[in-house]
């Protein structure tokens, strides 16, 4: 090889050397750009089951503000803190009817706690308010409190539950979503909800139906918050009761992942809209 030639092998050398050390810094940056982010990228089928999450419980005997309950909880540390979501049951109902959702959740992602009522036959304001005392407990005093970041909090319920989510949101602000799963109340306005909030409705809810209960409450959500409505097709009310219905389990997964963690990846899940055969209605404002 000639000198010549050496001397421009060496010279491009230089130039991709330089190139990889500057693109290197540059893609790290976009990897870290939300710290919140937990997880592998998630695919259409990732999404219908459990995350990759190892997932603990802890038992949490009654409180003097809440009935108790179960705190799911990746046993990850390594990836720092998560985000917390309190999970209201309905009228009647024990924990044990929405305990699908904290093995689910937890696998993705989040500290999860199910609550007990104080009473099965409290209304959802009395919910909502033990929700917010079972938020600031998980934070503050419960033994996993370590593992939670305290600016990333949601609520979910059933029924009477995701009534009192609604309200929950409604009157904190800073809540970073809120997923109401066949929600029932009376007597309220939704107006004042500022949070990202997709309302769960069932086409034949006959407890809780759709046009005096899911739809009047997204309608009421102001079109300048983040709001979504799903209406299940064919679907009754104890739906939320379970994890069965795929299209409940990975839409309100997609949306606390994308509110609660700002994990832009799971966008793709809700925005355009949704479609197919177990879906009758769906009506979101997009995130934005």
């Amino acid at each position: 090889m000639s000198v010549r030639l050496r001397s421009v092998c060496a010279w491009v050398a230089m130039v991709v050397l330089a190139a990889g050390v500057a693109v290197g810094p540059s893609a790290t940056a976009g990897a870290q750009s939300n710290p919140y982010q937990r997880g592998p990228a998630p695919t259409a089928a990732s999404i219908q089951t459990n995350g990759t999450f190892a997932v603990a419980t802890t038992t949490v005997p009654r409180q003097s503000n809440f009935g108790g309950g179960t705190i799911y909880y990746p046993t990850d540390t390594s990836q720092g803190t998560f985000g917390g979501i309190a999970v209201m049951p309905g009228f009647l109902s024990p924990q044990a009817l929405i305990s699908w959702t904290g093995p689910r959740l937890a696998s993705h992602g989040f500290v999860v706690f199910t609550l007990e009522p104080n009473s099965v036959l409290d209304f959802p304001n009395g919910r909502a308010a033990q929700m917010r005392a079972a938020l600031t407990y998980l934070t503050q005093t419960s033994s996993v409190r370590s593992r939670v970041d305290s600016t990333r909090l949601a609520v979910m319920g059933h029924s009477m539950g995701g009534g009192g989510a609604l309200e929950a949101a409604r009157d904190n602000p800073s809540l970073q979503a809120a997923v109401p799963l066949q929600p029932w109340d009376l007597f309220v306005n939704f107006s004042g909800v500022r949070v990202p909030t997709m309302i769960v409705g069932a086409q034949n809810d006959a407890i809780a139906g759709v046009g005096s209960h899911a739809e009047p409450f997204y309608n009421q959500i102001p079109a300048s918050s983040e709001k979504a409505y799903l209406e299940l097709a064919g679907e009754g009310h104890l739906v939320g009761l379970s994890a069965g219905n795929a299209t409940q389990a990975r839409l309100s997964l997609a949306w606390l992942k994308r509110y609660v963690d700002n994990d832009t990846r799971y966008e793709q899940f809700i925005c355009p809209a949704p479609s197919g055969l177990a879906i009758s209605d769906y009506r979101d404002t997009c995130p934005g």
